[in-house]
């Protein structure tokens, strides 16, 4: 009999917000996003959730298996920024002078543009596996967070509870096929409109056998020093998952899709009578 600490087991989380961003590699004055959640954000997140500080180390958390399902894709969004100092002073730039202090731009310099990229209402399921202890204590931490949560930017604020559940035992030994298990979380208007009891999502599975490659392995959170790289890589596959969406298939004997219902919560219509 295997002992507890030995067994595998997967943390389930429900990645979701009006806005998320997933950076890479972009950064200055273009942040872009990642069409889903990178390796480093999660593991970020995970950091976050622990109480863990930048320089603390991470590899028990980079060591997990990811794999992420697209269950809302989302759009999106390009946010145009400009910076400048009160009363049009020149900006500062990375030269510091022998006191350590960053010297105006010259030529001077009094506005500074810059864009942010964002992914809207999309919704994204995570799976992390690994040892049972260490998933246990992150499942217990993602209820009970040291830090305040952020998908990707730290003003990108979750719009519901992360935390799905954990799988443990031989049912966690398969990440594509708990990945397939769990319903569908779109939103319910998402789900309403499709009118079927399965539905194909795009996943991203953390596999050596894979035949993609993503450099988004956090070796640290602490601020880089020159020359030390602050990511690896790891071997991905894209795949697709027919996975249950907890609605009823179509009626055969019509050929009919059930009747969508009005989704419940907010309704911007209610405000002006109609």
């Amino acid at each position: 009999m295997s002992h507890p600490e030995h067994e595998p087991a997967v943390l389930l989380l429900r990645l979701a917000a009006p806005l998320q961003s997933w950076g890479a590699a972009s950064e200055n004055n273009r942040r872009e996003t990642r069409p889903e959640p990178t390796k480093s954000g999660v593991v970020g997140l995970l950091a976050a959730a622990a109480g863990r500080r930048r320089g603390e180390q991470i590899t028990d958390l980079a060591g997990l298996r990811l794999a992420v399902r697209a269950d809302q894709p989302g759009s999106l969004l390009r946010d145009y920024h400009t910076l400048s100092e009160p009363g049009g002073a020149p900006l500062l730039s990375a030269q510091v002078n022998a006191k350590g202090l960053q010297k105006r731009t010259s030529p001077a310099k009094p506005t500074h543009i810059t864009y942010r990229y964002y992914l809207q209402d999309a919704v994204f399921v995570a799976a992390l596996q690994g040892p049972r202890p260490l998933i246990e204590a992150l499942a217990h931490a993602v209820r009970n967070p040291a830090f305040p949560l952020a998908l990707g930017r730290r003003s990108c604020v979750p719009s519901g509870p992360l935390l799905l559940g954990t799988i443990t035992g031989s049912s966690a030994a398969d990440l594509e096929q708990v990945l397939q298990d769990v319903q569908w979380q779109a939103a319910e208007y998402v789900r309403t409109r499709h009118g079927a009891a399965t539905v194909d999502l795009a996943a991203t599975i953390e596999d050596p056998a894979g035949d993609h490659t993503a450099a988004d392995v956090p070796l640290t959170f602490a601020f880089r020093h020159s020359g030390t790289p602050a990511r690896a890589t790891r071997t991905v596959r894209h795949t697709w998952l027919s996975v249950p969406t907890g609605l009823p298939d179509p009626d055969p004997s019509t050929g009919s899709k059930p009747t969508s219902r009005k989704p419940a919560g907010h309704d911007p219509f209610a405000l002006l009578g109609w």
